[in-house]
């Protein structure tokens, strides 16, 4: 059955790549196709049924007849002739199951997601240029970024659980579809160089020599007598100087210099020549503040239950993800006699959740919260209750984030209350909830209301300001605004809520969390050494997302209608509509550090000594220099936005960005000693480190 909608669908999607002639054997543009995704670790604890699966798979998909070829993405056994291809961090230790097949980098990973309660993850751009680099050295043919441009989970399609709303993965483009530098930059020059040496490359595979121990040269030549060559350094801690050809190269460590013509530097992967640009988050101005209304969502002793039955259930086989929320309630007898009635002792109730959120509501009101994590998703909550003589209410609403997405057997893995549920400290001691009658309730009373929508949210009466202010949980409130003039990227800033979801004129923004803040080590990282997603972290200690993306194609220029829904309780008055944009640029440069620029002087006979790099600065569109909040030529210390000076530092080093760039949207500065009043320390091996406010 699974196979055979499968095969529909792809044939579908075939069907219709053929009707507009896309293939490239019918003069389209689309050179190659892929058939499912990273399936082979799936295949390996499944065993001989996924492995037939798969030959299934590639077979009928090339039963298709596109005329171009099909890749299956880390799949070691795909059959012939589908190319088994690589995703990772790395990929040069990586070959095709076949010699002719090519070598392909199908995800070349630039970074890692978020997931709510994480700390988020960064990959150094010296670390992933060096990567690529050493791909392409070893014979690489297709490298493709995974991702290159960041983007949003909207709704509810973030996977996990517990992955974030934001999916922007330290991308080259980030998710608000802005320049990442220096990522993009360096990856940009990288391309320019792999370019340059492209007719050695695909001429024939390359002659490996050592050049020390952890040091090797990768030469590729050419039949009418050119080459190119890639130079390693794979020495994490330590600068190495290599003799190739008849002249010393000095390679910093953890990284591959590329010289197009075997001779002269264009690129080393270490030496970033791209501006390195931080982002800032501004607050639009509003006429007023946004004015928030509110409705209180019913908690589930108000509502009307759906159905009831003895015991618990799986929350996503009863919610099938219609809503995130399901709620279980029951009723507790409690007796006049109960001794904690007198001696305030309250009953403790405990509640074992598989996951993956959970609010307690005695009686009505909030009696406490407990949630997962995406590596330990399932739940504890206990703590004291407080009941009364006669019926009390119990009302657990259970909370899904995210669907899990990969792994064996997902559909095996559980949400929700599954117990057991007891209640201790009662005169018969301990008292099991779990087999009692529970009623179930699918969704919230706004979701049923449409709340969200236009038309739903002028169903219901809600209250005015006084109301707004209380950090009422399980409450609903919406304003209304202007969309902002200009076309910089938008997002709310929600660090004052706890946790929820937003919508923006019926379209969801998608789950909000701030209130989880992350955990981790966020100390220095060097790019240096082998990266995995753990090594290099920001955020520790603040939300894990506190900026919301806010797509401008989906404002009209007025009053545009924001509806969230919090669970836990927030402040919705400090809510703002914020933009994004460059607060300041800076850039790193180093004494002789190789350019295009200059390798094109140098390649072609012009000049035949060492030139000097250019350092280049550019604000935002609209945007010019205002100040420079640093510079130092010398041996600067610190990263951008907190640089400081070294043990050598030229006291001119501020004249020439004062004098080139302030008042300017753009500006270049060569450097050379005589630019910043001359060499501070002559035998040192100097760089320049620059910061400018762009305003």
């Amino acid at each position: 059955m699974m196979k055979a909608q499968m095969q529909r669908f792809t044939k579908k999607i075939v069907d219709m790549m053929k009707a507009e002639r896309l293939f490239e054997s019918q003069g389209g543009p689309i050179i190659l196709s892929q058939i499912e995704n990273e399936y082979g670790p799936m295949e390996y604890e499944l065993g001989a049924p996924g492995k037939a699966y798969s030959n299934w798979a590639a077979k009928m998909a090339v039963g298709l007849g596109t005329g171009v070829p099909w890749v299956m993405c880390k799949q070691d056994d795909a059959p012939d002739p589908v190319i088994n291809t690589c995703n990772g961090f790395y990929c040069d230790y990586f070959s095709p199951n076949k010699a002719y097949k090519p070598k392909m980098w199908t995800e070349a990973w630039t970074g890692w997601y978020t997931e709510f309660g994480g700390s988020v993850p960064y990959r150094p751009a010296e670390d992933l240029a060096f990567s690529v680099a050493r791909f392409i050295q070893k014979g690489g043919s297709f490298i493709n970024y995974y991702m290159y441009h960041g983007g949003t989970n909207f709704g509810r399609t973030a996977g996990g659980p517990f992955i974030a709303t934001s999916y922007d993965y330290d991308a080259p483009l980030d998710e608000y579809g802005l320049l990442r530098q220096p990522k993009w930059g360096h990856l940009k020059d990288l391309h320019k160089a792999i370019k340059l040496c492209e007719p050695a490359l695909v001429s024939g595979d390359p002659s490996v020599m050592r050049l020390g121990n952890y040091q090797e040269a990768h030469v590729f030549k050419y039949k009418s007598g050119g080459c190119a060559a890639f130079l390693a350094n794979y020495n994490p801690r330590s600068y190495a100087t290599v003799a190739f050809g008849n002249k010393h190269y000095n390679l910093p460590p953890w990284s591959v210099s590329i010289l197009p013509d075997c001779k002269n530097t264009v690129y080393n992967t270490a030496r970033v020549g791209a501006q390195i640009s931080r982002k800032k988050m501004v607050p639009v101005p509003m006429h007023g503040v946004l004015s928030w209304q509110a409705y209180n969502e019913e908690t589930a002793s108000d509502v009307d239950s759906s159905f009831t039955m003895v015991g618990l259930l799986e929350q996503i086989n009863t919610t099938r993800d219609v809503s995130d929320y399901l709620w279980y309630s029951t009723d507790i007898k409690i007796d006049p006699r109960e001794g904690f009635l007198k001696n305030g002792k309250s009953p403790v109730l405990t509640v074992l959740s598989a996951g993956h959120a959970l609010h307690v509501f005695v009686n009505g009101q909030l009696s406490g919260s407990a949630y997962g994590s995406l590596e330990f998703p399932k739940l504890t909550f206990s703590q004291g209750v407080n009941l009364r003589a006669g019926i009390n209410k119990i009302s657990l609403l259970s909370i899904a984030v995210g669907l899990p997405n990969v792994g064996p057997h997902f559909e095996t893995w559980n949400a929700g209350v599954l117990g057991p549920v007891t209640l201790n400290g009662l005169n018969e001691g301990r008292r099991d909830l779990s087999w009692q009658k529970w009623s179930y309730k699918v969704g919230l009373k706004g979701e049923a209301l449409n709340l969200h929508s236009l038309s739903g949210s002028s169903s219901v009466e809600w209250a005015q300001r006084s109301f707004v202010t209380r950090r009422q949980p399980l409450t609903w409130y919406k304003t209304t605004f202007n969309a902002p003039a200009g076309n910089a990227p938008l997002a709310l800033d929600m660090g004052s809520m706890g946790k929820g979801q937003i919508w923006i004129n019926g379209q969801s923004i998608g789950r909000h969390w701030p209130a989880y803040k992350a955990s981790g080590n966020c100390g220095y990282c060097n790019y240096a050494g082998t990266y995995n997603e753990n090594k290099c972290r920001t955020n520790c200690g603040e939300a894990s997302q506190r900026w919301y993306h806010v797509p401008r194609s989906w404002l009209k220029p007025t009053g545009n209608l924001l509806v969230v829904f919090e669970e836990w309780g927030g402040d919705p008055n400090a809510i703002s509509l914020v933009r994004r944009e460059t607060g300041s640029v800076c850039a790193d440069i180093y004494e002789w550090q190789p350019t295009l620029m200059n390798y094109l002087m140098q390649a072609s006979g012009k000049v035949d000594k060492p030139l000097r790099p250019k350092v280049h600065l550019e604000c935002d569109a609209g945007q010019k220099i205002s100040a420079v909040k640093f510079a130092s030529f010398g041996t600067p210390e610190g990263v951008c936005g907190s640089y400081r000076e070294g043990s050598c530092h030229a006291l001119h080093s501020y004249d020439a960005f004062n004098r080139l760039c302030i008042g300017q949207n753009f500006c270049s500065v060569t450097v050379a000693p005589e630019m910043f009043g001359g060499d501070p320390c002559p035998s040192v091996m100097k760089k320049l480190s620059v910061e400018v406010i762009c305003s």
